[in-house]
């Protein structure tokens, strides 16, 4: 993958991630109806969160709101930068997807304060993961990837090293 396709991809997904937003917010009106089942094991749920992943680091204050936006962002720039130095595609292709679904959430706490959830996958009473959304979803594949690329396949061939 080529930089200009890593951060075109980054782009997409912070757009679709944007677009699914203000489909939940505008037209489908989650915050009012709350829930919509849609399948025995998936909901659409409405969750404003005000912290990082899994509810650490709760910004209940405007200066907190503002510092975690404010850290979101540098690190963001950081993965924006190391993208740059990565010559591996599946290392750009999980920076891109850490990238753009960092921008989103970012986008998200300028408009509202908060991180806007929806996707509730549960079995039953049974809920192994927090509401989340297409940008939390990116980073954690992203992160996934880091890591598989990391232990797994470390000494892997360059993309300029291929046919």
């Amino acid at each position: 993958m080529t930089l200009r396709a890593a951060y075109l991809f980054a782009i997409f997904i912070f757009v679709a991630d944007q677009v699914t937003k203000w489909m939940i917010i505008n037209p489908i009106d989650l915050y009012n109806v709350r829930n919509i089942e849609l399948l025995p094991i998936f909901d659409l749920t409405w969750v404003e969160n005000r912290g990082i992943s899994m509810g650490l680091l709760q910004a209940d204050s405007e200066l907190g709101r503002w510092l975690l936006t404010g850290a979101t962002a540098l690190i963001a720039a950081g993965v924006g930068y190391w993208i740059t130095k990565e010559e591996h595609r599946w290392d750009r292709i999980g920076l891109a997807m850490i990238l753009g679904g960092a921008l989103g959430n970012i986008v998200d706490r300028v408009r509202f304060g908060y991180v806007v959830d929806f996707l509730d996958l549960h079995f039953g009473t049974f809920r192994p993961f927090f509401v989340f959304n297409i940008a939390d979803a990116a980073i954690s594949v992203g992160v996934v990837i880091l890591l598989i690329r990391a232990f797994f396949f470390a000494s892997g061939p360059k993309e300029n090293e291929h046919a």
